[in-house]
């Protein structure tokens, strides 16, 4: 039977992608067979080798020792400006679209349908799926178009870790808005938390802790520190722009480890892989 586990954000840089790549490594070195998944993805920073990927999702299938494929990324959207992107599925180029009729024509039809084909040809591959979200799950205004997360995790039954970033502030009151404004049935899908790019001493969050734990019943999995390894960055959030060269793998495998051993020192490890059992 293949496991899934999602980890989705607070908010757009929360992360999320840094912590897919680090667990892909690190349950692939316990022994799983593990592949990431992202639906939806929306970069210019891409991955080409016959298909078209994001290279964020390229990265995580070296850090789980996977062949990266195309189902890993099945909708990748390029923006071109003025609201319209060109818009990739399963590595193939599709055509251009507005984010209007994208929203409103495309994403609970095909796109929705071409996820999950994708989801289950990994799910015929590997036992452990990693499944990374996009933005936020909270975006009133388009949590029923929004097929990166709550839907998917509704749909591959996912049990969700959400991560927030601390170091631009008001990491609890995200955590916490971000719960109050799911459904609850996606509230019960959040078994807990991640508190990402922490500089300082981690006793000094506890009592935040505690509240955390009062309000939302789910405690926090693990704090990470900010780190600068150099790993290539997603989107144009980070300043620094660094992308994917095949043939700086090497170098590349040298970061995810030292990626992967800061966070088994900063995440409850054991409590992640309960979740997936």
């Amino acid at each position: 039977m293949t496991r899934t586990i999602m980890i989705q954000g607070t908010s757009s840089g929360a992360g999320k992608t840094t912590i897919v790549t680090a667990l892909c490594r690190i349950f692939s070195n316990l022994g799983y067979s593990v592949a990431p998944f992202k639906s939806q993805n929306m970069s210019n920073f891409s991955y080409k080798d016959g298909f078209e990927i994001s290279q964020a999702q390229a990265i995580q299938a070296i850090a789980a020792r996977a062949d990266i494929s195309p189902h890993m990324n099945p909708i990748l959207l390029k923006p071109l400006g003025n609201y319209q992107s060109n818009v990739v599925i399963q590595g193939k180029p599709f055509k251009k679209m507005s984010a209007k009729n994208y929203y409103e024509k495309f994403v609970l039809g095909k796109g929705i349908r071409v996820a999950m084909e994708s989801f289950s040809y990994l799910k015929s591959k590997h036992d452990l799926i990693i499944l990374e979200g996009a933005g936020s799950p909270a975006e009133i205004n388009l949590q029923k178009y929004d097929i990166a997360n709550m839907i998917l995790a509704q749909k591959t039954h996912s049990p969700v870790i959400l991560v927030s970033d601390i170091e631009k502030g008001g990491t609890f009151a995200s955590i916490v808005g971000t719960m109050m404004l799911l459904s609850q049935k996606d509230q019960n899908l959040v078994r807990g938390f991640i508190i990402n790019k922490f500089r300082g001493d981690k006793k000094l969050l506890e009592p935040g802790f505690r509240r955390i734990k009062q309000i939302t019943s789910k405690s926090i999995l693990g704090v990470m520190p900010l780190v600068d390894l150099e790993l290539p960055n997603e989107d144009s959030l980070d300043n620094k722009i660094r992308l994917f060269r095949k043939q700086n793998k090497k170098k590349l495998d040298t970061e995810i480890e030292k990626l992967a051993k800061i966070t088994l020192r900063n995440i409850d490890i054991k409590s992640v892989e309960r979740l997936i059992q």
